[in-house]
């Protein structure tokens, strides 16, 4: 009994399911989450207001504060046609890469800022901050690391307090349970890191106790993650091979006994394999719904970290 004990085991460990957290956190812009905010740039004056460049753009940006940004971003084009002030320029160019962020083009919005005159901006650009905000987020959904970790650089120089507050978003996006531990240590006392944590490990399922289960009881392992659908039918069609091998051997039809044998061994393995990947999803919708809940409560999404609209 030991023996198949510790086969069983070894079964388990090379259909091992790697027990990481592969979070797909993400937030749904609204209109709420600009109000109250404020422009970065002075008002028009009533010279720019009465030219045509200026009447696109408040055109652009009625259409932009109602989130209709492919109205928008054709009417900021049209501005930057027109507008003759190279501050005025500087603007309309920020604005049209705000748009395509807000939008989730994130492509376009990097594609925007390469070709435009923005990538010469410093600290003196009135909405530099957000800039480097949406230059973050950009290119860490495009998975350009090299480039994001130089914009996080760039904060870390110009706005410490936003870089770290990058860094832990970024830690609770990717589900990095030990970083989010290292920033938990920092609160003196208990702190919403250490609730999600907490609130994690309680209620998290083991992807190898899911598997081990599985290979003791076809089924047990779904069982314990709370898929009872799944454990019945795993239970009944392993039963039911193992019921069908039995028959013809004892019956003399050695080669059909095989057969469901090699059948039986797919569902047995595959089992195994299933209920520790059915755990680690488990742990991972887990995870989504308290990390999302957190990084909203404490705005901590980039595009919430934003000081400035249209």
């Amino acid at each position: 009994m030991i023996q198949l004990f510790f086969l069983l085991l070894l079964c388990c460990g090379c259909y091992r399911v790697p027990d990481r957290l592969d979070p797909k956190v993400s937030y749904q812009l609204q209109d709420r989450h600009l109000e109250g905010l404020s422009s970065a740039f002075p008002p028009l004056s009533p010279e720019e207001k009465a030219s045509d460049w200026g009447r696109e753009v408040i055109i652009a940006r009625g259409f932009a504060a109602e989130l209709d940004l492919y109205r928008a971003v054709s009417t900021f084009k049209r501005a930057l046609f027109l507008v003759p002030n190279p501050e005025r320029k500087l603007e309309i160019e920020y604005d049209i890469l705000f748009c395509y962020f807000l939008g989730k083009r994130y492509e376009d919005a990097i594609e925007a800022f390469e070709k435009s005159d923005l990538r010469a901006v410093d600290k003196t650009f009135p909405a530099y901050r957000d800039l480097l905000l949406i230059l973050y987020e950009c290119y860490g959904e495009m998975c350009d690391c090299e480039k994001q970790q130089c914009i996080l650089e760039w904060m870390e120089s110009a706005f410490p307090e936003t870089a770290e507050k990058l860094s832990l978003s970024q830690a609770i996006r990717c589900g990095d349970l030990d970083t989010i531990s290292c920033f938990a240590s920092h609160f003196h006392g208990p702190s919403y890191l250490s609730e999600l944590l907490d609130d994690y490990y309680e209620n998290k399922k083991s992807v190898p106790k899911a598997q081990i289960f599985n290979a003791l009881c076809p089924g047990a392992g779904y069982f314990y993650i709370g898929q009872y659908k799944s454990a019945t039918t795993a239970l009944l069609l392993n039963s039911l091979f193992i019921v069908a091998a039995y028959e013809f051997f004892h019956h003399g039809h050695t080669a059909g006994g095989i057969i469901t044998l090699g059948f039986e061994a797919g569902w047995y393995f595959g089992g195994i394999y299933g209920a520790g990947e059915e755990a680690k999803f488990y742990n991972e919708r887990l995870y989504d719904r308290y990390a999302t809940t957190l990084l909203n409560q404490h705005n901590l999404f980039p595009v919430l970290m934003l000081e400035h609209t249209f």
